[in-house]
């Protein structure tokens, strides 16, 4: 199992394809050439820990191999960065934290991961410089779905609707100064819903990664729970931390890192032109690489403490700084 001395060490690489280009293993390195056979990356695998391919590649087998060897993913992604398999090396076979995790029931797990966002969403609020009376409005009414949430008693359903009514006050309230039409998952209506995403779905990657290192059945979740082919982990551990996409979307929307001329409007929908990727998972990688040891601590603590049977207040909580 990875440590934290390990894994500082580690790298989180991100490749755009084009047509031709292959990926091959070579001397302990992971190397992709262009249709004319030059090098074009190199990465050695001694520190590589996870390796996003977008677009169209040949593999080799002995890629495969090497994944599975040094104990890194492969992460392929389509030209729209939208996840459609991962790959090489998982930590298997941790028996005892997998039955742990089929036995737990309860909602106060739940319940801690979604306070955890609700504070950090509340915490974005409270870190703007001229607070209007609508900021205010916002942020006393997420102090109380923090109230709510800690003190409910009722169904998961019931818990999953505080965290949309929590969702929409603080969207509507943070994004309040570009034009925005409320936050609408993989819609992709606008240009900031459809950056939203590819920051949430690195994001998400990045997690599972994590996750997969510490040998957790990542469909089993706490907060989201079952449903077919759904990472419901995943999707749990990732709440806490999207406030740091939210708040990267923004700064680069004032920067004018991100437009609405980055992207195709095809039949609605805002996707980003091919050209535009890399500059994209440039500024998006940008919170996460910075907190990037924080994160994996973040997920050692949570795997501690789940097979310790810890209680929920015991869990780790991240803190947007």
């Amino acid at each position: 199992m990875i440590s934290k001395p390990e894994f500082e060490s580690k790298q989180i690489v991100f490749v755009l394809l084009n047509e031709g280009e292959k990926i091959a293993f070579s001397n302990d390195n992971i190397i992709v050439k262009d249709k004319d056979g030059k090098i074009r990356h190199q990465s050695t695998c001694y520190r590589l820990f996870m390796l996003c391919l977008i677009g169209n590649i040949s593999i080799t087998n002995a890629v495969f191999k090497a994944a599975r060897k040094f104990c890194f993913l492969i992460v392929l992604m389509s030209s729209s960065m939208k996840t459609y398999e991962m790959l090489g090396g998982r930590m298997e076979g941790n028996v005892i934290l997998r039955r742990k995790q089929y036995a737990y029931s309860g909602l106060e797990l739940a319940k801690h991961l979604l306070k955890n966002k609700v504070e950090n969403s509340r915490q974005l609020l409270m870190a703007e410089r001229n607070k209007s009376e609508d900021v205010k409005l916002s942020i006393a009414r997420l102090d109380e779905f923090v109230t709510r949430i800690r003190s409910y008693t009722g169904e998961l359903s019931g818990l999953l609707g505080l965290e949309g009514l929590s969702a929409r006050e603080y969207f509507k309230c943070y994004y309040r100064d570009i034009e925005w039409k409320g936050r609408k998952p993989r819609i992709k209506c606008d240009f900031i819903n459809s950056t939203l995403d590819i920051g949430y779905t690195i994001l998400f990657n990045y997690i599972d990664a994590l996750l997969n290192a510490f040998g957790f059945d990542t469909y089993c979740g706490v907060l989201h729970r079952e449903f077919y082919m759904r990472k419901s982990l995943v999707c749990d551990l990732v709440e806490p931390f999207r406030s740091l996409i939210d708040m990267q979307v923004r700064k680069s929307v004032n920067l004018k890192q991100c437009q609405p001329e980055d992207f195709t409007n095809r039949n609605g929908a805002f996707l980003l032109k091919w050209e535009n990727n890399g500059k994209y998972i440039g500024f998006l990688m940008q919170p996460i690489l910075q907190k990037k040891v924080e994160i994996f601590m973040y997920v050692q603590s949570y795997y501690r403490a789940f097979m310790k049977g810890k209680k929920a207040e015991e869990f780790p909580v991240f803190v947007v700084r």
